[in-house]
């Protein structure tokens, strides 16, 4: 991550803690959630917990619990205080009692260790999550030219998607090829899932070893990483021409996507737009499958995490301000033609959003024999 992107997500940090009274932020972190480790210490832990001790004037001393992540750490930040311990979150818990009267906050909430926590220590501790949240949904002009890029990315990689999907093609080779190609460009992460066939098919998977038909709708969701950055696309291309009813269903994906976008804008709710995806669903009939028997969120936050912050969903009331950034898509099950995706990465700007993927939204088709 360039070096001005860290040193501007720190100042940010050391002003929040400052307005919150915080003098020591304790901030954990595993493998599968990292992005609070990343936003405030530009870590990525690959096994184990870490523990990241962050004070207000800027020093910062790092638990991890396996050797070999300590010493990535130390090398990857030399100015780092890095140890190691296999009962980290014992010793976190001394480092905690260590700091006496400091005010210590500790965050996130979907990362901490049980023990931490609920045990004999959380009584005097605050929670930060909700202001790291803060931070990490209104993101800086820096954070934002990631964004930029990693959507430029995922275009490409989806055309990289187009040329992979042949008929006899299992569905592990159009990922092998994504990722393939997403490597060569130095991109360290892509969350992708993918799903081939028709009528039969309700949501999208890993990739397995089933060969793409003739008739097939082929949906994917991909989302490179840039600079520890996610944008996301999600689109449907059909193997040979596309059916009728399969014309027919994207027509609704397309009008709901549209309508989804034009409802981001600054002072909107997570809410509103995901009704005005689904308000497009009921007027054709189809409001059975936007709830979640059928599908799962309309859309949701981006950044440092795949899925962020906010989900959109009708009942999420938080409210969108300039710069946040999330990706709407329409995702859900057609009775006539199969599970659909469509959606595009957008950031909210001053008066409206600016759509991040150029992808042309349109049903694509590959050569069918």
């Amino acid at each position: 991550m360039p070096a001005s992107l860290r040193a501007e997500r720190r100042a940010r940090l050391a002003a929040a803690m400052a307005a919150d009274g915080i003098d020591i932020l304790v901030v954990a972190g595993n493998p599968w959630r990292s992005d609070y480790l990343r936003y405030t210490v530009d870590l990525t832990p690959t096994e184990g917990h870490v523990f990241a001790f962050i004070d207000r004037r800027g020093k910062v001393r790092v638990i991890a619990e396996l050797p070999a992540e300590a010493a990535r750490f130390h090398a990857e930040q030399k100015d780092l205080e890095v140890s190691w311990s296999l009962s980290a979150i014992e010793g976190t818990e001394a480092a905690i009692g260590s700091y006496g009267s400091k005010r210590i906050a500790l965050a996130p909430l979907a990362a901490v260790p049980y023990r931490l926590a609920t045990g004999a220590l959380a009584s005097t501790m605050v929670s930060a999550t909700a202001m790291l949240d803060r931070l990490m949904l209104r993101k800086s002009p820096l954070e934002i030219a990631a964004l930029r890029r990693a959507a430029a990315l995922a275009d490409e990689g989806y055309a990289v998607f187009r040329e992979a999907a042949r008929p006899g093609r299992p569905e592990y080779e159009l990922v092998a090829d994504v990722e393939a190609f997403f490597r060569s460009r130095g991109c360290p992460e892509n969350f992708q899932i993918l799903a081939s066939g028709g009528r039969e098919v309700r949501g999208m998977h890993p990739p397995t070893e089933r060969r793409l038909a003739p008739g097939d709708l082929v949906t994917t969701e991909l989302t490179p990483c840039v600079d520890g950055y996610y944008a996301q696309i999600c689109r449907t291309l059909a193997i040979g021409s596309p059916s009728e009813a399969q014309l027919r269903a994207f027509t609704v994906y397309d009008e709901a996507l549209a309508a989804g976008v034009a409802a981001v804008r600054p002072g909107a709710t997570a809410g509103e737009v995901a009704r005005a995806q689904n308000d497009v669903f009921r007027r054709y009939g189809l409001g059975d499958y936007v709830t979640s028997e059928y599908t799962r969120v309309r859309g949701h936050g981006l950044g440092l995490y795949v899925d962020g912050r906010p989900a959109v969903l009708e009942d999420v009331d938080l409210e969108l301000e300039p710069d946040m950034a999330l990706v709407v898509h329409p995702n859900t099950y057609h009775p006539e033609a199969g599970y659909f995706v469509h959606g595009d990465s957008v950031r909210v700007s001053a008066d409206g959003c600016e759509v991040l993927t150029r992808t042309p939204r349109r049903l694509f088709s590959v050569p069918g024999g």
